[in-house]
């Protein structure tokens, strides 16, 4: 007896069909949801805070140093303090080392910059300072005032006749500046030194 022959099964037929499950998102508990959007403002807060903290501290200083300038321009009379070096090495005015009663004042227009200058030194520190200015002691002349009048009173300096004073006009050609220089030498060992230096654009 025959008996009817039967067909072997495919192989994707004798394996059973594998579906790929897709995992269930389970919904965010309200722990879980404070928590990521304190994470998210922290975030946010960091990435416009901090610049904008930056910005605000940059503000501030530029003001500081705004009214610091306003102040320095509008001051009227001479301040006791040096002079920055960037204003000597721009009117000029190599004040010697180891001066003493150093003040200064500027006033600037449109015309003109001035840095009014004083200070004690010795004998010695001003045939220094002339000679770094361009000129020396001979230039000095016996009983002169080379400081006029208005710029006297812009300073606020007083040169009575009982004063040894000897003074000298140094110029240069612009925009260099030129210097007025009245030393008061009634005590030869430690003059002191009264500088108008001007510079024009």
């Amino acid at each position: 007896m025959t008996l009817p022959r039967q067909t072997a099964p495919r192989p994707d037929e004798s394996l059973p069909t594998v579906q790929t499950v897709r995992p269930v998102r389970l919904p965010e508990d309200r722990r879980h949801m404070i928590r990521r959007r304190w994470a998210t403002a922290i975030v946010i807060v960091l990435l416009i805070g901090i610049p904008a903290g930056y910005l605000v501290i940059s503000a501030e200083q530029s003001r500081r140093s705004g009214r610091d300038k306003e102040q320095e321009s509008s001051a009227t009379g001479l301040r006791e303090h040096w002079p920055s070096k960037m204003k000597r090495r721009v009117f000029e005015v190599p004040i010697p080392a180891k001066s003493t009663e150093v003040a200064y004042y500027e006033t600037s227009n449109w015309k003109s910059s001035r840095l009014y200058v004083t200070f004690r030194t010795t004998a010695a520190g001003l045939d220094t300072f002339l000679t770094k200015v361009g000129t020396s002691r001979s230039e000095l002349r016996t009983g002169e005032v080379s400081i006029g009048h208005r710029d006297a009173a812009t300073a606020g300096w007083t040169f009575g006749p009982e004063s040894a004073w000897s003074g000298t006009t140094h110029q240069e050609k612009a925009p260099r500046p030129t210097q007025d220089i009245t030393a008061d030498l009634s005590d030869p060992s430690s003059p002191k030194v009264f500088v108008v230096s001007t510079a024009t654009p």
